[in-house]
């Protein structure tokens, strides 16, 4: 099931933690707060005013925080604070011993606890591809913290295509014996999404998708076991993919929504975009050309969309 019963992720004691450097500085500004089911997660923290909206940055399947490098300060330089997370399993959030925790009804039962222990009451989202599910899930669960939603390339019916795409790589390949050899590996599963980037785009994109292993080797910056849910069960009958237009009018119902979507998408193709803007009149829509799944959001067509959404959301 899309989203799981969360009985289990009552309200607990939660931990918010700031990093800080141990000259009294503070380095990167880290935020650490703890899952319900007790999983230390970690988020990148921005400050911003005190009055005005914050806004939350969700990452996709096999990203993190870092994928918000720039995005984040653009958005803060305006005056908001902004906290990019790490889902758990990605990044410095730590992994789940549980893989079967690997879903969206968790992962926005995670959402829900960073905004208890910040305080946050409502925010505007900006979900990236699965980073745009947990945002609909928590829209269902909590819909008086979305004061606003951008949807990055993702909606409430995807594609096969682009699903039999992620599947084919998601927690597999061989790991990469340098950095050259990292920025190859992320140029062969999405050149086709990023036709025009050269080869300092790609080295800068395996930085943001790998870390450095004890042996000083790459390594990719997520738990293997987020492929759970590509795994297909031989034993299992064949599921139904889930109905998630519920959660994109409840997104609506919440507050104002924005799609940003790649032109050369292979997960929201033009026929999704069609009928979600159809469903969602007033939704603020951009499309990128030139670009697959999913935008970085520093396009200049992506950050319109932003823009027009934070001014729609004091």
């Amino acid at each position: 099931m899309l989203i799981m019963s969360i009985s289990k992720y009552r309200t607990v004691s939660l931990l918010f933690l700031r990093q800080i450097h141990p000259k009294g500085t503070p380095s990167m500004p880290d935020l650490y707060w703890t899952a319900p089911d007790g999983l230390r997660l970690h988020a990148v923290d921005y400050p911003g005013s005190e009055t005005a909206t914050p806004v939350i940055c969700i990452h996709g399947l096999t990203r993190n925080a870092r994928d918000f490098d720039i995005v984040a300060p653009q958005v803060a330089r305006l005056g908001r604070r902004v906290i990019a997370v790490d889902i758990r399993g990605r990044g410095g959030s730590a992994r789940d011993p549980d893989f079967h925790n690997y879903q969206p009804g968790v992962y926005a039962a995670d959402i829900a606890a960073l905004l208890d222990a910040t305080g946050i009451k409502r925010a505007v989202f900006i979900g990236t591809s699965m980073g745009g599910i947990i945002t609909m899930v928590l829209a269902a669960i909590r819909p008086e913290a979305i004061a606003g939603s951008v949807l990055n390339d993702i909606g409430p019916e995807v594609s096969p295509v682009g699903i039999a795409r992620i599947a084919g790589y998601v927690g597999q390949g061989r790991p990469p014996q340098d950095w050259a050899g990292a920025a190859e590996y992320i140029k062969q599963i999405n050149q086709a999404a990023f036709p025009e980037m050269d080869d300092a785009g790609w080295a800068a994109f395996a930085r943001r998708t790998f870390t450095e292993g004890p042996d000083g080797k790459p390594v990719l910056d997520y738990d293997p076991d987020i492929s759970a849910a590509f795994r297909p069960d031989p034993d299992a009958p064949p599921v139904a993919p889930p109905d998630m237009w519920p959660l994109f009018r409840a997104l609506n119902a919440a507050g104002p929504v924005a799609l940003v979507r790649g032109g050369i998408s292979d997960l929201i193709d033009e026929a999704i975009a069609q009928r979600m803007r159809e469903a969602a009149p007033h939704m603020i829509y951009a499309e990128v050309p030139g670009v697959g799944h999913a935008p970085l959001l520093t396009e200049p067509e992506a950050w319109g969309a932003i823009t027009q959404m934070l001014a729609r959301v004091p």
